[in-house]
C-alpha cells in the first residue's frame, strides 16, 4: 500500500514536471527599454525594423541586442549591442531582441 503511495506521488510529479518543461514561456521579455531611432520599446521581445539611416539603438534592457543587415531580422548580424550601449549604423534593416 505504502508503494502504491509512493508510485502516484512520483507520477504526479513527474506529469508536472513534463507539462512545466513543455509550456512555452509567452511572458519573457528583455527588461527594459529598447530605442530605435528615438522610439523606446518597454520589455522588447522578438524583431524590430530599422526605417531610416543614419540610424541610432539604445540598449537599455538586460539582454543582448543583434542588430541585421535585413529587413525581418534576416541576414548577417552587423552587431551585438550589450546591455548599456548605443550601436550607430548606416546599412543596419532590423534589430532581435530576447
Amino acid at each position: 500500500m505504502r508503494r502504491r503511495r509512493m508510485a502516484k506521488r512520483l507520477g504526479v510529479l513527474a506529469a508536472a514536471a513534463v507539462l512545466a518543461l513543455s509550456v512555452p514561456d509567452t511572458a519573457h521579455a528583455a527588461e527594459g527599454v529598447l530605442t530605435i531611432n528615438g522610439t523606446p520599446h518597454l520589455n522588447p521581445r522578438g524583431c524590430y525594423p530599422i526605417d531610416w539611416f543614419p540610424s541610432s539603438v539604445v540598449n537599455d534592457t538586460r539582454s543582448i541586442a543583434e542588430v541585421h543587415t535585413g529587413p525581418g531580422c534576416t541576414g548577417q548580424v552587423e552587431e551585438l549591442v550589450y546591455p548599456g550601449v548605443t550601436y550607430y549604423t548606416e546599412s543596419a534593416r532590423s534589430v532581435f531582441i530576447l
